[in-house]
Protein backbone atom coordinates (compact mmCIF):
# COMPACT_ATOMS: atom_id res chain seq x y z
CA UNK A 1 0.00 0.00 0.00
CA UNK A 2 1.11 3.82 -0.31
CA UNK A 3 1.43 5.85 2.93
CA UNK A 4 2.91 9.36 3.67
CA UNK A 5 5.90 9.01 6.29
CA UNK A 6 9.06 11.09 7.79
CA UNK A 7 11.84 9.13 8.51
CA UNK A 8 13.62 11.58 10.76
CA UNK A 9 12.07 14.26 13.10
CA UNK A 10 11.83 17.50 11.30
CA UNK A 11 8.97 19.74 9.73
CA UNK A 12 7.50 18.66 5.91
CA UNK A 13 10.45 18.02 4.42
CA UNK A 14 10.74 14.75 5.43
CA UNK A 15 7.83 13.45 4.50
CA UNK A 16 7.71 10.72 1.71
CA UNK A 17 4.92 9.28 -0.14
CA UNK A 18 5.96 5.20 -0.53
CA UNK A 19 4.97 1.93 -0.57
CA UNK A 20 4.98 -0.11 2.25
CA UNK A 21 3.52 -3.41 3.54
CA UNK A 22 -0.33 -3.53 4.27
CA UNK A 23 -1.02 -3.69 7.77
CA UNK A 24 -3.73 -6.08 9.71
CA UNK A 25 -5.69 -5.97 12.29
CA UNK A 26 -5.10 -7.43 14.78
CA UNK A 27 -7.78 -8.74 18.40
CA UNK A 28 -10.08 -6.08 18.92
CA UNK A 29 -8.75 -4.04 16.05
CA UNK A 30 -10.56 -2.60 12.62
CA UNK A 31 -8.67 -2.89 9.36
CA UNK A 32 -9.45 0.79 7.30
CA UNK A 33 -9.29 1.27 4.41
CA UNK A 34 -8.89 5.08 4.39
CA UNK A 35 -10.82 7.19 2.52
CA UNK A 36 -10.15 10.73 4.01
CA UNK A 37 -7.67 11.42 7.01
CA UNK A 38 -7.09 15.09 8.43
CA UNK A 39 -3.85 16.42 9.60
CA UNK A 40 -2.80 18.90 12.33
CA UNK A 41 0.73 20.38 11.18
CA UNK A 42 2.48 20.14 14.72
CA UNK A 43 2.15 16.63 14.47
CA UNK A 44 5.20 15.28 13.10
CA UNK A 45 7.23 16.72 16.20
CA UNK A 46 5.44 15.29 18.91
CA UNK A 47 7.60 13.01 21.18
CA UNK A 48 4.10 10.75 21.29
CA UNK A 49 3.64 9.91 17.82
CA UNK A 50 7.48 9.04 17.27
CA UNK A 51 7.38 6.36 20.46
CA UNK A 52 7.58 3.12 19.53
CA UNK A 53 5.79 0.15 21.65
CA UNK A 54 9.13 -1.16 23.34
CA UNK A 55 9.71 2.50 24.33
CA UNK A 56 12.23 3.25 21.68
CA UNK A 57 11.96 5.69 19.07
CA UNK A 58 10.01 4.78 15.43
CA UNK A 59 12.40 4.40 12.90
CA UNK A 60 9.39 5.84 10.18
CA UNK A 61 6.66 8.42 11.62
CA UNK A 62 2.99 7.70 9.20
CA UNK A 63 1.38 10.70 10.65
CA UNK A 64 -2.77 12.02 10.76
CA UNK A 65 -4.71 10.40 13.82
CA UNK A 66 -8.24 11.68 12.43
CA UNK A 67 -9.60 9.12 9.73
CA UNK A 68 -12.64 7.78 8.10
CA UNK A 69 -12.97 4.98 6.01
CA UNK A 70 -15.01 1.89 4.81
CA UNK A 71 -14.25 -1.35 6.77
CA UNK A 72 -11.97 -3.84 5.04
CA UNK A 73 -11.42 -6.95 7.71
CA UNK A 74 -12.14 -7.57 11.39
CA UNK A 75 -9.56 -8.30 14.28
CA UNK A 76 -10.69 -10.94 16.57
CA UNK A 77 -13.19 -10.30 18.69
CA UNK A 78 -14.78 -7.00 17.24
CA UNK A 79 -18.57 -7.56 17.02
CA UNK A 80 -19.90 -3.99 16.99
CA UNK A 81 -18.88 -3.47 12.84
CA UNK A 82 -19.16 -4.78 9.27
CA UNK A 83 -16.93 -5.54 6.64
CA UNK A 84 -18.09 -2.51 4.31
CA UNK A 85 -19.40 -0.17 7.31
CA UNK A 86 -18.85 3.33 7.00
CA UNK A 87 -16.61 4.75 9.94
CA UNK A 88 -14.99 7.45 11.39
CA UNK A 89 -12.45 7.60 14.60
CA UNK A 90 -9.27 9.82 16.46
CA UNK A 91 -6.35 7.26 16.32
CA UNK A 92 -3.91 7.03 19.54
CA UNK A 93 -1.24 9.01 19.29
CA UNK A 94 1.13 6.31 20.17
CA UNK A 95 0.04 4.51 17.21
CA UNK A 96 0.85 4.36 13.20
CA UNK A 97 -1.25 7.17 11.76
CA UNK A 98 -3.89 7.21 8.99
CA UNK A 99 -1.96 8.49 5.89
CA UNK A 100 -1.93 5.72 4.09
CA UNK A 101 -4.41 3.37 2.35
CA UNK A 102 -4.96 1.11 4.79
CA UNK A 103 -4.56 1.26 9.01
CA UNK A 104 -5.58 -0.55 11.74
CA UNK A 105 -7.63 1.18 14.47
CA UNK A 106 -9.22 -0.09 17.94
CA UNK A 107 -12.83 -0.56 17.53
CA UNK A 108 -13.60 1.59 20.14
CA UNK A 109 -11.56 4.52 19.13
CA UNK A 110 -14.55 4.30 16.18
CA UNK A 111 -18.06 5.20 15.36
CA UNK A 112 -20.34 4.90 12.30
CA UNK A 113 -20.05 8.04 9.96
CA UNK A 114 -22.43 10.32 10.27
CA UNK A 115 -24.84 9.84 7.32
CA UNK A 116 -25.08 13.50 5.93
CA UNK A 117 -21.18 13.79 6.07
CA UNK A 118 -18.81 12.83 3.48
CA UNK A 119 -15.54 11.08 4.60
CA UNK A 120 -13.62 14.33 4.11
CA UNK A 121 -15.76 15.97 6.43
CA UNK A 122 -15.91 13.40 8.89
CA UNK A 123 -12.25 13.10 9.65
CA UNK A 124 -12.30 16.73 10.12
CA UNK A 125 -14.30 16.24 12.92
CA UNK A 126 -12.49 13.59 14.60
CA UNK A 127 -9.55 14.91 16.81
CA UNK A 128 -11.09 18.97 16.92
CA UNK A 129 -14.78 17.78 17.62
CA UNK A 130 -14.02 15.29 20.01
CA UNK A 131 -11.29 17.74 21.64
CA UNK A 132 -14.18 19.96 21.98
CA UNK A 133 -16.97 18.28 23.24
CA UNK A 134 -14.85 16.55 26.18
CA UNK A 135 -13.53 20.06 27.33
CA UNK A 136 -16.55 20.88 27.77
CA UNK A 137 -18.79 18.15 28.96
CA UNK A 138 -16.82 15.98 30.61
CA UNK A 139 -14.22 18.82 31.61
CA UNK A 140 -16.40 21.90 32.15
CA UNK A 141 -19.41 20.12 32.74
CA UNK A 142 -21.34 22.54 30.82
CA UNK A 143 -24.71 23.58 31.36
CA UNK A 144 -27.68 25.23 29.71
CA UNK A 145 -27.83 28.62 30.67
CA UNK A 146 -24.36 29.09 31.54
CA UNK A 147 -22.31 31.75 30.06
CA UNK A 148 -18.83 30.17 28.54
CA UNK A 149 -15.92 32.23 26.90
CA UNK A 150 -13.85 30.24 24.40
CA UNK A 151 -10.39 31.83 23.23
CA UNK A 152 -9.93 30.79 19.81
CA UNK A 153 -13.47 30.80 17.98
CA UNK A 154 -12.50 30.26 14.69
CA UNK A 155 -9.93 28.18 15.42
CA UNK A 156 -9.53 23.85 14.94
CA UNK A 157 -10.80 22.86 17.84
CA UNK A 158 -12.56 26.23 18.64
CA UNK A 159 -15.17 26.50 15.85
CA UNK A 160 -16.75 22.79 17.15
CA UNK A 161 -16.72 24.40 20.77
CA UNK A 162 -18.58 27.19 20.26
CA UNK A 163 -20.72 24.89 18.32
CA UNK A 164 -21.19 22.34 20.69
CA UNK A 165 -21.57 24.82 23.94
CA UNK A 166 -24.51 26.73 22.09
CA UNK A 167 -25.99 23.45 21.32
CA UNK A 168 -26.05 22.82 24.92
CA UNK A 169 -27.81 25.57 25.31
CA UNK A 170 -24.71 28.10 27.07
CA UNK A 171 -24.40 31.54 26.52
CA UNK A 172 -21.10 31.60 24.11
CA UNK A 173 -18.45 34.23 24.03
CA UNK A 174 -15.63 33.94 22.14
CA UNK A 175 -12.38 35.53 21.13
CA UNK A 176 -10.66 35.97 17.49
CA UNK A 177 -9.35 37.97 15.01
CA UNK A 178 -11.63 40.62 13.50
CA UNK A 179 -12.06 38.79 10.17
CA UNK A 180 -13.06 35.63 11.21
CA UNK A 181 -15.74 37.40 13.56
CA UNK A 182 -19.10 36.80 10.86
CA UNK A 183 -17.81 33.04 10.85
CA UNK A 184 -17.76 33.01 14.39
CA UNK A 185 -21.28 34.56 14.61
CA UNK A 186 -22.72 31.87 12.05
CA UNK A 187 -21.53 28.79 14.18
CA UNK A 188 -23.34 30.30 17.66
CA UNK A 189 -21.41 32.84 19.35
CA UNK A 190 -23.46 35.44 21.00
CA UNK A 191 -20.38 38.08 21.52
CA UNK A 192 -17.51 37.82 19.37
CA UNK A 193 -14.43 39.81 21.37
CA UNK A 194 -11.89 41.35 18.59
CA UNK A 195 -8.84 40.12 20.65
CA UNK A 196 -6.84 43.12 18.78
CA UNK A 197 -9.05 46.03 19.43
CA UNK A 198 -10.28 44.64 23.65
CA UNK A 199 -8.82 43.03 26.49
CA UNK A 200 -11.54 40.55 27.59
CA UNK A 201 -10.27 40.67 30.84
CA UNK A 202 -10.94 43.95 30.95
CA UNK A 203 -14.79 43.68 30.11
CA UNK A 204 -16.08 40.16 30.53
CA UNK A 205 -16.55 39.48 34.41
CA UNK A 206 -18.22 36.34 36.37
CA UNK A 207 -18.49 33.62 33.51
CA UNK A 208 -18.97 30.46 34.38
CA UNK A 209 -16.63 28.64 31.87
CA UNK A 210 -13.78 29.32 30.27
CA UNK A 211 -11.73 26.73 27.34
CA UNK A 212 -8.82 28.14 26.21
CA UNK A 213 -6.86 27.33 22.98
CA UNK A 214 -4.62 29.70 22.42
CA UNK A 215 -1.99 29.60 24.84
CA UNK A 216 -0.42 30.08 28.43
CA UNK A 217 -0.60 33.77 28.59
CA UNK A 218 -4.11 33.98 27.75
CA UNK A 219 -5.66 31.08 29.94
CA UNK A 220 -3.29 32.91 33.11
CA UNK A 221 -5.83 36.40 31.99
CA UNK A 222 -8.43 34.30 31.95
CA UNK A 223 -8.91 33.18 35.51
CA UNK A 224 -10.28 37.01 36.50
CA UNK A 225 -13.36 36.89 34.17
CA UNK A 226 -14.37 33.68 36.01
CA UNK A 227 -16.44 33.91 39.08
CA UNK A 228 -15.74 31.91 42.00
CA UNK A 229 -16.31 28.18 41.70
CA UNK A 230 -15.86 28.56 38.10
CA UNK A 231 -14.29 25.99 35.07
CA UNK A 232 -11.26 26.94 33.08
CA UNK A 233 -10.42 24.16 30.73
CA UNK A 234 -7.21 24.37 29.17
CA UNK A 235 -6.02 22.13 26.06
CA UNK A 236 -2.62 23.79 25.52
CA UNK A 237 -0.63 23.39 28.65
CA UNK A 238 -1.42 22.39 32.26
CA UNK A 239 -2.29 25.94 34.11
CA UNK A 240 -1.27 27.59 37.37
CA UNK A 241 -2.66 25.87 40.52
CA UNK A 242 -1.74 29.25 42.06
CA UNK A 243 -3.91 31.58 40.10
CA UNK A 244 -6.95 28.50 40.71
CA UNK A 245 -6.50 28.86 43.90
CA UNK A 246 -6.17 32.71 44.10
CA UNK A 247 -9.41 33.39 42.35
CA UNK A 248 -11.28 29.97 43.86
CA UNK A 249 -11.68 28.30 40.54
CA UNK A 250 -11.48 24.96 38.96
CA UNK A 251 -8.53 24.66 36.22
CA UNK A 252 -8.23 21.34 34.10
CA UNK A 253 -5.83 20.38 31.38
CA UNK A 254 -6.25 17.71 29.56
CA UNK A 255 -4.87 15.52 25.96
CA UNK A 256 -7.91 14.23 23.85
CA UNK A 257 -8.40 10.56 23.89
CA UNK A 258 -10.21 8.37 21.92
CA UNK A 259 -14.58 7.04 22.50
CA UNK A 260 -16.49 5.93 20.00
CA UNK A 261 -19.28 6.28 22.18
CA UNK A 262 -18.60 10.04 22.02
CA UNK A 263 -17.76 9.83 18.06
CA UNK A 264 -21.14 8.58 18.01
CA UNK A 265 -22.98 11.48 19.74
CA UNK A 266 -20.96 13.56 17.38
CA UNK A 267 -22.00 12.18 14.63
CA UNK A 268 -25.93 12.00 15.71
CA UNK A 269 -25.21 15.94 16.47
CA UNK A 270 -24.31 16.47 12.26
CA UNK A 271 -27.10 14.94 11.03
CA UNK A 272 -29.54 16.42 13.54
CA UNK A 273 -27.70 19.96 11.98
CA UNK A 274 -26.48 20.91 14.95
CA UNK A 275 -22.92 20.26 14.26
CA UNK A 276 -21.19 21.54 11.12
CA UNK A 277 -17.98 19.93 9.55
CA UNK A 278 -15.47 22.88 9.00
CA UNK A 279 -12.53 21.69 5.95
CA UNK A 280 -10.12 23.93 4.95
CA UNK A 281 -8.80 22.71 2.25
CA UNK A 282 -8.53 19.00 0.56
CA UNK A 283 -4.96 17.34 -0.59
CA UNK A 284 -4.40 13.99 -2.41
CA UNK A 285 -2.43 12.00 0.04
CA UNK A 286 0.62 12.25 -2.23
CA UNK A 287 0.70 15.66 -1.60
CA UNK A 288 0.69 15.33 2.23
CA UNK A 289 4.16 17.48 2.12
CA UNK A 290 2.64 19.98 0.44
CA UNK A 291 -0.62 19.91 2.73
CA UNK A 292 1.32 20.15 6.05
CA UNK A 293 3.14 22.84 4.16
CA UNK A 294 -0.19 24.22 3.40
CA UNK A 295 -1.61 24.43 6.88
CA UNK A 296 1.90 25.87 8.80
CA UNK A 297 0.64 29.07 6.74
CA UNK A 298 -2.42 31.36 8.18
CA UNK A 299 -5.30 29.80 6.37
CA UNK A 300 -8.90 29.99 6.32
CA UNK A 301 -11.04 27.89 9.47
CA UNK A 302 -11.28 24.49 8.74
CA UNK A 303 -9.29 21.22 9.15
CA UNK A 304 -6.67 20.53 6.12
CA UNK A 305 -7.57 16.65 4.64
CA UNK A 306 -5.52 14.27 2.75
CA UNK A 307 -8.33 12.08 0.01
CA UNK A 308 -7.31 8.69 -0.26
CA UNK A 309 -10.29 7.13 -1.87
Amino acid sequence: MMALRAKARGGPEQLVYERVPVTEAGPGEVLLAVHAAAITFTELGWDIAWASPDGGERDALTPSHEVSGTVAALGAGVTEFSVGDEVYGLVDFDRVGAAAEYVAVPAGALAHKPRSATHVQAAALALAALTAWQALVDHAVLSPGERVLIHGGAGGVGGYAVQIAAGLGAEVIATGDPSREDFVRRLGAARFVDYTAEAFNWTLTALDVVLDTVGVAVAERSYAVLRPGGRLVTVVAPPSTELADKYEVKADFFIVRPDGGQLAQLAAMVDDGRLRPVVAQTFPLSAGRQAFEAAARKHKPGKFVLTVR
